[in-house]
């Protein structure tokens, strides 16, 4: 450690609890966060700032303009570029002294053990419980602690799995919770702050080795009435049993229409055309669109009386994240017709190359 970095960390060394030592191990630590979003942004921001020796960004979606109001690690310049290089290119400016490594990809069944095999902690920031079920048992695989986080309108929640033999998320949320995780809702913006320091509070405390990290233990707290509640969990030893990776799915995903590239042309050649349906950034469909109709996925649930009801409607974002949920938000206006492009805009251009 030289001293640029002593008089950068200085505040962390002169706590007893951390010191030198304590400081060496962050610089040692190699952890990774999926999703640079809500909450990883905040998680991201302060353990580079901490001096995290080796932070990895696991996310393959593109900045949006509706991302700006809670993710302010990123700019309007940003809008349309990869979240994961885009947050490593940000990080690296703010501490030299990290390798911060992007991989602009989304986790899945085939790469989770490959990607997060390299780190000694992960951090889960993602959005739905396909892949909070993925990460889980990857880390369950791996033997690799894991600190989570979840927000829903003004609250968060924050905990700790996997941590040496303790309860994992399967223990805390044996199955999905069908309302959250098909329910496109608002967020407030500093919520996903609170609830990324918090996460990072944790990754902290494991690395080196201070206080007593949320295992077994889910801290709640909402933001309108600012209360704080803890609530005890226990190991569900069957969880620990895990001997291989499945792809998960939410209940709701399971009846979404999902078009291939080629599969979409098909309709939109045919005669009676569908509706299509476009829902990235205003901003997004001014670089490049596919001349559907823009209604940005942050106004659809206010402007979806605009679609025609008893026509088929096709979606379509940059990479299909935003347009399936749309989709989900479509059916439980009672759209029945309704499919969304898989992979988006990019997965079209990149057929054309």
């Amino acid at each position: 450690m030289n001293q640029e970095e002593l008089e950068r960390y200085n505040r962390h060394i002169r706590l007893p609890e951390i010191g030198l030592q304590g400081q060496k191990l962050l610089k040692q630590a190699r952890i990774v966060v999926i999703g640079a979003g809500g909450l990883g942004c905040p998680v991201l921001q302060y353990l580079t700032a901490a001096g995290v020796g080796t932070i990895g960004i696991i996310d393959g979606d593109t900045v949006s303009l509706s991302n700006l109001q809670r993710q302010i690690l990123f700019s309007p310049e940003h809008i349309g570029q990869s979240k994961a290089e885009t947050a490593a290119h940000v990080l690296r400016q703010q501490n030299p002294h990290i390798e911060v490594i992007a991989h602009p990809v989304f986790l899945n069944a085939a790469n989770a053990l490959t990607l997060l095999g390299n780190y000694d902690i992960i951090v889960d920031g993602s959005d739905n419980f396909a892949t909070r079920y993925l990460v889980n048992d990857a880390c369950v695989l791996l033997n690799n602690p894991l600190v989570f986080g979840s927000i829903f309108k003004f609250e968060g929640q924050v905990s700790v799995f996997n941590y040496r033999g303790g309860p994992t998320y399967r223990c805390l949320y044996p199955e999905p919770s069908e309302l959250e995780a098909c329910s496109v809702v608002g967020v407030l913006g500093v919520l996903p702050g609170i609830t990324g320091c918090l996460m990072a509070n944790e990754v902290i405390k494991l690395i080196t080795n201070i206080g007593e990290p949320l295992s077994g233990t889910l801290l709640c707290f909402n933001t309108l009435q600012f209360s704080f509640s803890t609530f005890s969990f226990e190991l569900n030893p069957e969880n620990l049993r895990i001997t291989a990776l499945q792809d998960a799915s939410q209940t709701c995903e399971a009846v979404i229409s999902e078009l291939t590239v080629s599969e979409f042309w098909q309709w939109m050649n045919q005669d009676d055309k569908p509706f299509l349906l476009d829902v990235r950034e205003a901003e997004e469909y001014e670089r490049d669109n596919l001349g559907g109709a823009l209604i940005p996925l942050a106004e659809l649930a206010v402007r979806y009386h605009e679609l025609p009801a008893h026509q088929t409607i096709i979606v379509h974002c940059q990479s299909g994240i935003r347009s399936k949920k749309a989709v989900q938000l479509l059916q439980e206006k009672g759209f029945t017709q309704v499919h969304h492009l898989s992979g988006g805009l990019h997965a079209i251009r990149q057929l054309q190359l």
